[in-house]
Parts: structure tokens; C-alpha cells; sequence
């Protein structure tokens, strides 16, 4: 039985620190293999990337979930009540309420009320110096998706739960200072949450039957009994977080059309199918959370190699989403690439692999993509606007990578000046930036 190619470093927690998106893969490179170990925080690691790895990695039968996130993300990006510690049966049983979020009627709506959200916001951007379209996408999402999911917000909140439901994603892979601050945004959320739980249950709150939150609230486990206050809460804010988060996304697809302008003109022909391969490339293309982790269930061996009970191991979801074994000149941003793609949910992981109700895969994937399409018809044909002078070189040493100026725009106006005049909206010479 083969050994496991080693890192040599005594520990390489700082090397992945420093390099999250890159310590895995350039790693494989070096070893010319898709697995080695190293030591993080002392503690024997296993880390894998590619097909064969993620079809490994996502094997229920093999791994397991819970314990398996590093603690400052399960306090930060969770929430340690959350469905991402749960495995087998009570994570089937969690994820079935999650998917019966997800119809499309349901997601359609959530379109339509963020279209709504996007033209609101419009209208003050325009005359303001400058817009910082990260910053103002996550306030777009926050009011969308509360409105969507029957969370009562007023407009004296939008910022105060824009700013903690983004530090729950925003900071959480941070230590340090940073961290402190995502730990507290969590504390802060929960109590917000849990509240909001309890108001509905007693009726403070009248949210429709199909709502997510009257969903959530009334959900009962497998014995029958309706989760606690705060774990409930928990849920409605792993709703609430990812959909804030994929303003991630929707900056990264600023930057592509700006990148690349051939890309612009296709989207101005109004071609659906192109809009799709679009948002695929940026999913791909650009890197959000560099990988996921599981703990091995049971011994097993793998390809000649041992997997120890216990060991925690990580997948590289961008290595993989950039494996030139998978895709043809990965690090070119080509969105024509998804014509070809064969759907195997094991070669494409942004959102992880394998499949949405028995596995591990995010069923947020789906409001992700329509949420992108959305914000790609306002950044590609209903509005017009400058890109100014400013840093866009991708800052890959923290996560989520952003670029430095989280892409700013300046001079925005409708591109139809009729939606609405330009004379009718309120002039602002300050900048559009919190």
C-alpha cells in the first residue's frame, strides 16, 4: 500500500493561509498527483482535487460532515446548529425542507422581486460619483430575499442586516481581528433570527403558508418535534447569508464584462442560451470558496491509498473547477465551454458535488444562477455606466477573493432614459458606497 505524498513542512497551516486558492493545487502539481497530506494546526490532513477526488470526497458512505468544519467557520459561516453538521438520515430529512424551497415558481418570484430591487436602487445610483456595486448588491440582496422569504424588514434595518448577514460569509474565513467581527455579526443574527422564528410561531408575525420562513418555523424533525428557536433561526439564515453572498458572484461578472467586452455584446443580442454559459463561466472561472471539507466516517482505502478514521480532509472545489484534465485551456474565460458540458456534477463543484437531495450539493445553486442572470441583464442592457481608474487585480489571499476596489462604476443611468427620467430622480453628488 502506497503512501500518501507528504508535504514536508513540520506544519503548513500559514501556507494555506497565505495561499487559498493556490496551496492545493500547486501542491498536486509539485507531487504530480491528486492527493498528498499535511499538517494543519498540527493535525494529519488529507487534501484531494478532480473528478475522481470529488467523486470520492462527496460518497456519504465514506464521510461525514459534522466536526469536519474548522471552527471558525462553523461559528461564523454555519452556525453550529446548521444542516451543514448534519449527516445521513437527519441530513436527508433537513435537506428535503431546503428543496421544497426551491420549485420554480418559488425561485421565479425571488427573480422578480430582486428585478424590483435592482431598479429601486438604479434610480439612486444615478448623478451619485461613484457606486461600490459589491457593497450596493448586497443591500439589494438583503431586502430581495427577506421580502421573499417573509421576513419583515424595514428600511431603517437594511443596514444594520446587510452588514451582519455579510460578515457572516465575507469575514468568516479570516482569523484574527476580521473574525471577531463575523463571531459577533453571528451572535448578533442569531438573536435577529430566532426572534423572527418565535414571532412567526406565535402569530407577531402573519407569513404566508408557502413562505420560507412559515417553512422553517414549522418544521418538524423526524420524531415530530419542531426545531428549536435557534436552530430554526440558524436555517432561515442559511437561506438568507448564501443569497446575500452571491454579490461575490455578481461582482466577478462585472469584471468579466468589463474584462471582456465580445462577452457584453452577445448579452446585448438577448440570447438566453448565452446568458447561461455566462454565469457557468463566472462560477467557474473565478474563485469564491476555495474548498470543503468532510472527516473520514470509517477506514477505507482509495486507489491503493489508506484513509484513517477520523482524518479531516479537504477538496480543492476551485482546483478542480480549473483541472486541465476536466476542462480544455481552463484559466481562459470562455463561456462557450458550457455548450459542451456533459452536466457530471463532479467536474463542475462551485456549489459542491454530487447530487442536491441525498448529497451535499448546495441547493442554493439554483437561486445563485437566476440571481446572476438578473443582475447580468441590469449590467449588460438596462443600465450604462463607466468603469473608473481603480484596482481590479483580484485580492486571492483572503476569502471569498474580491477584486481590491470591489468594483466601482461611476456616470449610471437607464439605458432606455424613459425607466425612469433622469429629471424625475433626486440628484446625489455623494458616493453610493455603504
Amino acid at each position: 500500500m502506497p503512501p500518501i505524498p507528504r508535504d514536508k513542512a513540520l506544519d503548513s497551516t500559514w501556507a494555506l493561509l497565505r495561499h487559498p486558492y493556490d496551496f492545493i493545487r500547486t501542491r498536486c502539481q509539485e507531487f504530480d498527483t491528486t492527493i498528498f497530506e499535511a499538517r494543519i494546526m498540527l493535525q494529519r490532513t488529507i487534501f484531494m482535487m478532480g473528478k475522481d477526488s470529488a467523486e470520492c470526497f462527496y460518497d456519504t458512505e465514506r464521510f461525514q460532515r459534522q466536526g469536519a468544519a474548522p471552527r471558525n467557520i462553523q461559528v461564523t459561516l454555519f452556525g453550529r446548529e446548521g444542516i451543514q453538521n448534519l449527516d445521513d438520515a437527519a441530513h436527508r430529512h433537513r435537506k428535503a425542507m431546503f428543496m421544497s424551497l426551491m420549485s420554480s415558481e418559488s425561485i421565479a418570484n425571488l427573480a422578480e422581486i430582486t428585478k424590483a430591487a435592482w431598479t429601486e436602487a438604479a434610480r439612486v445610483w444615478i448623478g451619485a460619483k461613484k457606486v461600490v456595486l459589491y457593497k450596493e448588491v448586497q443591500k439589494i440582496h438583503t431586502r430581495a430575499v427577506c421580502e421573499w422569504a417573509g421576513v419583515p424588514l424595514t428600511g431603517a434595518e437594511v443596514t444594520q442586516r446587510t452588514r451582519q448577514l455579510t460578515a457572516l460569509f465575507d469575514k468568516a474565513g479570516s482569523v484574527g481581528p476580521r473574525n471577531l467581527v463575523a463571531r459577533y455579526a453571528r451572535f448578533g443574527a442569531n438573536r435577529w433570527a430566532a426572534g423572527i422564528i418565535r414571532d412567526v410561531r406565535s402569530g407577531r408575525i402573519r407569513a404566508s403558508e408557502s413562505s420560507p420562513v412559515y417553512i422553517i418555523a414549522f418544521h418538524k424533525e423526524a420524531d415530530g418535534r419542531l426545531l428549536k428557536a435557534k436552530t430554526a433561526g440558524v436555517e432561515l439564515l442559511n437561506v438568507l447569508r448564501p443569497t446575500v453572498a452571491i454579490s461575490v458572484f455578481i461582482t466577478f461578472a462585472a469584471l468579466a464584462l468589463h474584462d471582456y467586452p465580445e462577452c457584453r455584446q452577445r448579452l446585448q443580442q438577448d440570447d438566453a442560451e448565452y446568458a447561461e454559459w455566462f454565469v457557468q463561466e463566472v462560477r467557474r472561472f473565478f474563485p469564491f470558496f476555495p474548498s470543503a471539507a468532510a472527516v473520514v466516517r470509517r477506514d477505507f482505502t482509495w486507489k491503493g491509498y489508506p484513509f484513517p478514521k477520523g482524518t479531516r480532509v479537504l477538496l480543492d472545489l476551485y482546483g478542480t473547477d480549473h483541472d486541465a484534465r476536466i476542462w480544455d485551456s481552463p484559466e481562459e474565460f470562455r463561456p462557450e465551454r458550457f455548450a459542451r458540458w456533459d452536466r457530471n456534477p463532479f467536474t463542475f463543484v462551485s456549489h459542491g458535488g454530487g447530487t442536491y437531495y441525498e448529497g451535499h450539493r448546495c441547493p442554493g445553486e439554483w437561486i445563485t444562477i437566476e440571481l446572476m442572470k438578473v443582475a447580468l441583464q441590469f449590467l449588460a442592457r438596462d443600465l450604462t455606466y463607466e468603469v473608473p481608474e481603480q484596482d481590479l487585480q483580484v485580492d486571492r489571499s483572503r476569502m471569498p477573493a474580491l477584486p481590491r476596489s470591489r468594483f466601482v462604476i461611476s456616470r449610471v443611468n437607464f439605458a432606455n432614459k424613459g425607466i425612469p427620467e433622469p429629471s424625475t430622480v433626486e440628484t446625489k453628488e455623494e458616493s453610493v458606497a455603504s
